[in-house]
């Protein structure tokens, strides 16, 4: 059992009571150094023991600094274009707007998206109530190919959709029966292709709504807030 008086210049009891980060280290070894000589030749043996732990523990600690990429670089390491291409997604050309508006508005590092439809590769569009002409999983299907329509129209404004940091905000609108309530599962279409070309990135926040009718009685209807990093 230690007395007091040695406990007190013992190095390792301040250790013990606190956690050591790298921009402390000179600090601590001064501290070590002055303590290092007024101990007594016992406590002096164990402050050079101590400040040899100090020092590997701080040159592991540069060193994992150095070789561990950011969360930032970890999400970013995968091309988005490759990402499309696994997924054997190939994005059509951006469809022009049908009225008086443009396809996105860009303010600060938000852009908006004006609301898109299932156009299909061939010119067509799916039609049709979900819950009477169509079924969830087809309004799924739907919602999906909104989802790429999206994607050409935010690449035409953006340029390169790495430049995407997060998908924000998501409304979709379903073409529904009176009767149908299963909205949210339809809008998934849209939602989980964006989680799967951004990863984490297309997390958002979402409103799945049921419509009496929409333009042209397309399916799905969808609008999108995304963030974008500087040029």
């Amino acid at each position: 059992m230690l007395d007091s008086t040695r406990q007190n210049t013992l190095p390792y009891i301040h250790l013990r009571q606190r956690t050591v980060y790298p921009r402390q280290i000179p600090a601590l070894e001064l501290s070590l150094d002055r303590t290092h000589r007024s101990a007594s030749p016992m406590t002096r043996l164990l402050s050079t023991s101590i400040r040899t732990r100090i020092l590997t523990l701080s040159a592991g600690i540069l060193i994992a600094c150095i070789m561990t990429p950011t969360a930032s670089a970890q999400e970013g390491a995968e091309d988005v274009e490759e990402r499309l291409e696994q997924l054997g997604i190939e994005l059509p050309s951006a469809s022009p707007p049908v009225a008086n508006y443009v396809n996105a508005v860009k303010t600060g590092n938000l852009i908006f998206l004006s609301g898109k439809g299932p156009l299909r590769a061939d010119g067509t569009n799916i039609t049709g109530k979900v819950g009477d002409d169509l079924t969830v999983e087809e309004g799924y299907e739907a919602a999906r190919i909104t989802g790429i329509n999206l994607l050409a129209a935010l690449k035409t404004e953006i340029g390169d959709l790495d430049r995407v940091t997060r998908v924000v905000k998501v409304l979709g609108m379903v073409n529904a029966a009176p009767t149908f309530t299963d909205h949210p599962s339809v809008i998934n279409g849209l939602s989980d292709l964006m989680v799967e070309v951004f990863g984490d990135r297309g997390r958002h926040a979402r409103s799945s709504v049921g419509m009496g009718s929409l333009p042209g009685n397309i399916a799905v209807e969808i609008e999108m807030i995304v963030e974008i990093e500087d040029e």
